[in-house]
């Protein structure tokens, strides 16, 4: 099992309040990511449920027990940092063992636990080597594997792929997602990468400075955001946000409008810009047009064939079914 619960829960260094009163809800089974931009308080909220934090005020529970008291070591926790700490002496055998030696396991358990971690996560050629003989994505699967061992009741990930560089975070995305699929445990990722956050997430936790601003899925958070800082913050590239004039139009303060919904024409359409830079990736193409006559220049997604130069005049169409309101307070309407 692996609810964890937060009434309340507000931490303060000195006078600052880092995390005003929050609560939330996570169920037992589910990959839950916290995100969000640095110094969001993300990272802090992942310790206070480690332990590693004390709360200033409010109540933790892990399965129905109030754990607020406890020390790390008996919450049933396993915490994966993205600095790896691994041992370099040791082998990965022994690194992965190494929980389990200081609980004072049998050495026959240690070593089936072992042994069963290294297969899921495909150390088994691995074990007798030390942690300097290992890739980067290499070091993470074991530090991971240290915490499998634990079996614990959820696990926490502390943004463990920022050291790699982008193949191996997607591969490693990958295989986080493919083990909490095998292990069914719950998990709490903090990333500061939103496409991390979309592409791993059952749930979807949006902070900023302390506060939530939106908890749902992934598909939730991308098509019904509740305000303007998640409308801003979820997608990739975010979300095109237009005041003044043309959002009146649509008796709004603000509409934003993605790069995938607003269609491109040579001749036609409701705004006359002039192509910027423009982003091949292959099969899409991004335009940042300017000159649009509205206050900000426009992101517009396109097919990657798609004949469009720098300085090219263009005009452009947004789905109104696909537009988004926002009032005064930056609030969906």
């Amino acid at each position: 099992m692996g609810q964890i619960t937060l009434s309340g829960v507000t931490k303060r260094f000195g006078e600052t309040e880092v995390i005003p009163p929050l609560d939330l809800n996570i169920e037992d089974g589910e990959f839950v990511v916290f995100v969000g931009p640095s110094g969001c308080g993300k990272s802090t909220l992942l310790r206070l449920i480690a332990g590693l934090e004390d709360t200033t005020a409010g109540h933790i529970s892990i399965d129905g027990k109030d754990a607020t008291g406890l020390p790390p070591a008996k919450r049933g926790l396993a915490m994966v940092f993205q600095s790896y700490a691994l041992y370099p002496h040791m082998t990965v055998r022994k690194n992965i063992a190494f929980p389990l030696r200081m609980a004072g396991m049998a050495k026959d358990e240690q070593d089936r636990r072992v042994e069963a971690a290294a297969k899921v996560l495909n150390l088994t050629s691995y074990l007798d080597r030390r942690p300097g003989q290992l890739s980067g994505g290499q070091r993470q699967r074991v530090a991971i594997g240290r915490a499998i061992v634990r079996e614990p009741a959820a696990f926490l990930f502390d943004e463990p792929l920022s050291n790699l560089d982008a193949a191996l975070r997607v591969g490693m995305r990958l295989e986080i997602s493919e083990l909490h699929e095998r292990l069914k445990t719950t998990m709490i990722y903090v990333t500061h990468d939103q496409v991390e956050a979309m592409t791993m997430a059952d749930k979807i936790v949006v902070l900023n400075a302390g506060r939530i601003e939106q908890v749902g899925s992934p598909l939730e958070l991308y098509r019904t955001p509740r305000n303007l800082f998640v409308a801003g913050f979820i997608g990739s590239p975010r979300m095109n946000l237009i005041s003044g004039p043309e959002a009146a139009r649509f008796d709004a303060h603000t509409i934003g409008i993605r790069p995938e919904h607003i269609g491109v024409h040579p001749t036609l359409g409701d705004w006359r810009g002039v192509v910027g830079v423009s982003e091949h990736l292959g099969s899409d193409t991004f335009f940042h047009v300017h000159e649009t006559g509205l206050a900000e220049s426009l992101t517009v997604r396109a097919g990657g064939e798609v004949p469009i130069r720098h300085g090219d005049t263009v005009f452009l169409t947004p789905d109104a079914s696909k537009i988004h309101r926002f009032d005064q307070n930056g609030l969906r309407l």
